[in-house]
């Protein structure tokens, strides 16, 4: 019997859930290709590690960009090494594989991605919408005729939906995620202090100190760079309202994501949405106080699911144990 696998294909990382084990990988989405003859060095958490400290000999690539393949060679081979270490050596037929993709794709993305898959060693392959994996992986009972606010955060897109019924009503996608907030760190630290740091520095500073509201005592971080005038190393310290303040401008794309969408939202779904409160999943909505800011601008209780960052992998696993419900929701996303 073909193994059912479930994946997360993320801009930041790729999540795979295996039927009967749960999550079994959580890597970077990042491939390190000889610079010589573009043969695969590494894939994953050891490519990861090689980022910023590569020689000239190897390049590291990340292949997803704003959660759509930007390099499909690149990505057909890093599902190939995802899908073969979740199957097991020993496999007898191709597993059916289920991947998430942003609800705002274009017809021609999701084809790349269910190619990607089916040239990587899927028997099947089968497409499902980011925030509808998420909402089934955070336990909400999207089966019901009744409204749910779901936003996801990932690393590359925002994805806010209201979902009943097993559906997508109303949705938006947006390209802000975790990687622009790394960005914006990067460039405060850069305009203030005349340091470069790399995105992996800034990723840690976020996860250490980070914070989408101002925290009552503040969080205080070193942060080690280059200094733009000497050249030399350069130590400073960061406090976390700081870096409340250099990620205003990506805070501010997901507020309105949120409040667009509510704004389009039927009224008899939005009264749902006030008596249950908006859900967050994604690594994104692991950010300090986020779930406090959107609730403070749209009024609206908002509550970060259990095991943010595993709901979508979680989910897609589930919807392909439950095709058979979800074929409705599934059939617009070229199943054949």
């Amino acid at each position: 019997m073909a193994r059912k696998i479930g994946i997360d294909l993320g801009t930041a990382n790729v999540l795979v859930y295996v039927k009967g084990k749960g999550i079994v990988l959580s890597e970077p989405s990042a491939v390190a290709l000889s610079t010589r003859d573009g043969r695969v060095r590494a894939v994953g958490a050891e490519a990861m590690a090689m980022l910023g400290r590569e020689p000239e000999s190897i390049e590291v690539v990340r292949p997803m960009r704003n959660g759509v393949i930007a390099d499909y060679v690149v990505t057909e081979e890093m599902l190939r090494h995802f899908i073969g270490r979740a199957a097991g050596r020993f496999r007898f037929s191709r597993p059916e594989v289920m991947i998430c993709i942003p609800a705002g794709v274009t017809s021609v993305e999701m084809r790349a991605v269910r190619y990607a898959a089916l040239e990587a060693g899927a028997g099947k392959a089968y497409l499902i919408r980011e925030p509808l994996a998420a909402a089934i992986g955070a336990n909400i009972p999207i089966a019901q005729p009744s409204g749910n606010l779901i936003i996801d955060i990932g690393g590359g897109t925002t994805e806010v939906a209201v979902i009943s019924l097993n559906d997508i009503v109303v949705s938006t996608s947006v390209r802000v995620g975790g990687n622009r907030f790394d960005e914006a760190i990067a460039s405060y630290i850069k305009r203030k202090y005349n340091v470069l740091i790399g995105e992996r520095t800034a990723e840690a500073v976020k996860i250490e100190i980070g914070s989408a509201l101002p925290l009552d005592k503040p969080l205080v971080t070193q942060v080690r760079g280059r200094d733009q005038v000497t050249g030399l190393p350069r130590t400073i310290q960061v406090d976390s309202n700081e870096i409340t303040e250099a990620i205003q401008e990506p805070l501010e794309a997901i507020v309105n994501a949120v409040r667009a969408v509510l704004v389009e939202t039927p009224p008899e779904l939005s009264s749902d949405i006030i008596d249950k409160g908006m859900v967050m999943t994604g690594g994104g909505s692991m950010l300090r106080r986020i779930n406090d800011l959107l609730t403070e601008v749209t009024g609206v209780p908002c509550y970060v699911a259990d095991q943010p960052a595993s709901c979508v992998a979680i989910g897609t696993g589930l919807a392909l144990e439950n095709l058979d419900v979800l074929y409705d929701s599934l059939s617009g996303l070229d199943l054949t």
